[in-house]
């Protein structure tokens, strides 16, 4: 056990490399005191052989002549060792060359990769300095690669991120710089004239164009697009004078690049947009709202509000759907069109659809029972398999009749996973809940989808039913809508109505139900709870056992 404590204390590491350098040391030595030697006695001891080989002069002492080929065997040692040495420095090199370049350059594109990518901008803004050329720092990212990678493969990912690095290298002038800093995520530089700023829109228009082509690869073919951000040394876009006219530092600039990226991509994607000031604000404003959003979920900060469902033939009072308010210390009362699509992006809106639906359910037992309740579905919920699920164990928690509670799906999540939304629709419906088609007519949907899916109601969008007002064709699309609702025996809902004109519009079409402004604006639990009481809408209390039979049970 001491022995093999000793042996382990004895291989300690960079133990190989003293020991190697000891023996490299000796053979140095070695080789000094040889060549030394063959000096010293070869001047005098060569003539002497060359004399008895060839001129049968007297043998040269046995003792020196030994002592020379001792020096020759030497020499020769010390020139194979050095020999060595060279192919093991050489080695060497090599492998710190592969080291340094795998540090820098991305292993899947061959790019420069994050750590690399910044200070060989900055290199290149240094060395355009005294011409007085600029550059521009372009942000790529690849629109919706994540779709392409779960519907094709991590394989067929990686084929396109290839491609793509190669075809946006390909596109830029000689002393262009490509790094991937991300996933899907490039920034390259490009120098260019000062004020030539056309120079670097034709090359991003180029780069947008090689990116489209289609990228073939295992027998499937994938199209992508890039948003593209552009941020440049001279100063902002648009901006000619004033304070921030100092050239930027290169970190500055790629962040400049990102945020005019993210406003590409807010714009609608495929395309591209160059920095300016504002967006900062934006952007840090959007930061606010997410920080605000995730931290109001946990406070309960979003109530459900209630907007009246109307028979139209009638009058009288059907449901209410259930919308979304955020009730924000700092913004006030938030309306979703504000913070919906940001709850989507961060992946939140499934708990706080979960947190509203729980709220709403709640209240709506205190309804009377002729009442019923709609909620809108997000088309990223419908992408959660456990989806129905989740929302049967809101219902047994509250104890809410299924066959009152409407789920509202936008016609345009049809077209996202239709598997997916089939096998939720068929689930819920199997549970008495009823199912409506949202917005209806904006989505394209196809007569197969209609029939397929076990839809109970069509709600025509608010669109077509504000064009009654303008003499519009809002009149015929809604009576071919009707007219295909009473085929599928499907009845239908429409939203936004905010006059009498309309209304009386409406009336003459056929039979609905209809809400919007008209009938007033969505209102609280509570404003909604003395609305129906006014009414005599809610339901009666239980009576409480007398105090015998509470006593007696």
């Amino acid at each position: 056990m001491r022995l093999k404590k000793a042996l382990d204390r004895s291989a300690r590491p960079g133990d190989g490399k003293i020991r190697t350098a000891e023996r490299d040391m000796v053979t140095l030595g070695i080789a000094i005191a040889a060549v030394i030697l063959f000096v010293g006695t070869g001047s005098t001891l060569m003539p002497k052989i060359v004399e008895a080989w060839f001129f049968g002069g007297r043998s040269p002492d046995l003792l020196l002549t030994n002592a020379m080929l001792l020096n020759i065997a030497l020499l020769l040692f010390g020139w194979r060792r050095y020999k060595d040495l060279r192919e093991e420095v050489q080695v060497r090199r090599q492998a710190e060359e592969r080291a340094r370049e795998l540090s820098e350059r991305d292993p899947l594109t061959g790019c420069l990769n994050r750590r690399s990518g910044p200070p060989a901008i900055e290199a290149l803004r240094a060395s355009l300095a005294p011409s007085g050329e600029e550059i521009a720092v372009m942000m790529i990212d690849l629109d919706n690669f994540k779709q392409i990678n779960d519907l094709n493969g991590h394989q067929m990912g990686d084929m396109v991120l290839t491609t793509i690095a190669s075809r946006i290298a390909n596109a830029l002038p000689n002393g262009g710089i490509l790094a991937r800093i991300g996933g899907d995520e490039f920034v390259c530089a490009a120098p260019f004239q000062f004020g030539a700023h056309e120079e670097i829109q034709d090359l991003v228009a180029t780069i947008v164009h090689k990116v489209s082509a289609p990228i073939s690869a295992n027998g499937m073919t994938v199209e992508t697009t890039v948003s593209i951000g552009i941020a440049r040394t001279d100063r902002p876009f648009g901006q000619s004078t004033g304070a921030e006219t100092q050239p930027a530092d290169t970190n500055a600039l790629i962040h400049r690049a990102d945020v005019a990226m993210y406003q590409a991509k807010k714009r609608g994607r495929n395309r591209s947009c160059w920095f300016e000031p504002q967006m900062e604000d934006e952007l840090r404003f959007r930061n606010e709202l997410e920080a605000g959003i995730r931290a109001g979920v946990q406070a309960g900060e979003f109530v459900p509000y209630y907007e009246q469902q109307i028979d139209l033939e009638t009058g009288e009072l059907t449901g209410f759907e259930m919308l979304a308010r955020w009730q924000s210390p700092r913004y006030g009362l938030v309306s979703p069109e504000i913070f919906i699509p940001i709850a989507e992006e961060i992946d939140l809106i499934g708990e706080l659809s979960e947190q509203l639906i729980r709220q709403a359910l709640e209240d709506a037992k205190e309804w009377d029972a002729s009442l019923t309740l709609s909620v809108n579905i997000s088309p990223v919920q419908l992408r959660d398999p456990w989806f129905a699920q989740k929302l049967l164990q809101l219902l047994v928690e509250s104890g809410f009749p299924a066959n009152r509670l409407e789920i509202e799906i936008t016609e345009t999540s049809l077209h996202e996973n239709m598997g997916a939304v089939r096998s939720i629709v068929t689930s819920l419906k199997n549970q008495g809940i009823q199912i409506s088609l949202d917005d209806f007519g904006t989505g394209y949907s196809s007569l197969s989808q209609l029939r397929s899916l076990p839809f109970d109601r069509l709600k025509i969008d608010r669109s077509f039913v504000s064009e009654l007002s303008r003499d519009g064709d809002g009149k015929a699309l809604i009576e071919a809508i009707v007219a295909l609702g009473k085929g599928l025996s499907l009845p239908v809902t429409a939203e936004g109505i905010e006059s009498s004109e309309v209304l009386s519009q409406l009336q003459g079409i056929g039979q609905m139900k209809g809400q919007g402004y008209l009938y007033g604006r969505p209102e609280d639990a509570e404003t909604t709870r003395k609305r129906l009481e006014s009414q005599n809408m809610l339901r009666a209390p239980h009576p409480s056992p007398a105090l015998g039979e509470r006593k007696a049970s």
